[in-house]
């Protein structure tokens, strides 16, 4: 048997014989495995202050939650549509200048002041959801229009209401198209001077050209109400399904908005109006005994 001093000296010859690297490897494990310690003890202590972090901070937790389930995506093309403007390259009638003439009672009446086009501006903005510089645009075309044709403006924006609640690429079964709802294929000698057919959906050249049609009509028969009977397209026929009486109501509140009243913008759904007998139309300019002007 080998006694216990004996295996320590071998024990000691043993280690002394062993080569200098493997010594050297033994150490270096033990340091990388005292690193990779100390590593892991700072990794956790961070992920516990990032948790009470995020517990204390529930936004910063969505954020990072959105960040992390965020999906790369190509490339999106941003595209900028047309300013509403570049819709409007159309002749229009210009707006008086200080060196212009000045205007005659008639063409007072008919542009109205500023406040006035205001307050319809917003009314019908709210009314048919229209964005404000939009309405803005629309309603200032109508008014330098029926100053231009001697019309008067809120019949032309109740006609615009009526056929199109002011979307200017609205387009029928039918083949009528814009604001006012113009049969380009019927008028598009009315269009030339303007580009064409392709200005049917310009809004400024379709407020013009319905507006003329709107026009003559009425001259032609005489009345408002025999005029819109004939823009709409039934003049033929006994009755217009109420299109007369629509307008008219519309042309009603506009009248009363424009001198400032407080008129709600939903309006209860009513039974049409009787249609006037045809001897009182022919020869009756007003509505509920106002005189629309230009008429």
């Amino acid at each position: 048997m080998i006694n216990r001093n004996t295996g320590a000296v071998l024990s000691a010859r043993f280690m002394a014989s062993q080569p200098a690297w493997l010594s050297s490897t033994r150490i270096s494990a033990k340091g990388v495995l005292t690193t990779a310690q100390h590593t892991l003890t700072i990794v956790g202590v961070t992920a516990l202050v990032v948790m009470a972090v995020l517990f204390v901070r529930p936004d910063l937790a969505k954020a990072l939650s959105d960040s992390l389930n965020r999906t790369p995506e190509a490339e999106v093309v941003a595209v900028q549509a047309p300013p509403l403007t570049a819709l409007m390259e159309a002749p229009a009638a210009a707006a008086p200048t200080a060196n212009a003439e000045p205007l005659s009672a008639e063409e007072k009446a008919l542009l109205g002041t500023q406040k006035q086009q205001q307050w319809v501006t917003t009314w019908l903005s709210k009314r048919y959801r229209v964005a404000g510089d939009a309405a803005n645009m629309l309603v200032s075309t109508a008014y330098l229009t029926a100053r231009e044709i001697k019309l008067d403006p809120l019949l032309i924006l109740s006609v615009m209401a009526i056929e199109s609640g002011f979307n200017p690429f609205a387009e029928s079964p039918m083949g009528a198209q814009g604001l006012m709802q113009v049969m380009s294929k019927v008028h598009h000698e009315k269009f030339q001077e303007m580009g064409g057919l392709q200005a049917a959906l310009n809004p400024v050249a379709n407020i013009r050209v319905g507006s003329l049609i709107l026009k003559d009509y009425v001259t032609r028969g005489g009345s408002v109400e025999a005029g819109l009977k004939s823009y709409v397209g039934a003049a033929a026929f006994e009755h217009d399904d109420g299109y007369g009486s629509r307008v008219l109501a519309e042309y009603s509140r506009l009248k009363q908005v424009s001198a400032g009243k407080k008129v709600p913008t939903i309006t209860p759904v009513m039974a049409a109006a009787p249609v006037k007998p045809a001897a009182v139309a022919a020869t009756d300019k007003s509505v509920n005994g106002t005189q629309i002007a230009g008429l």
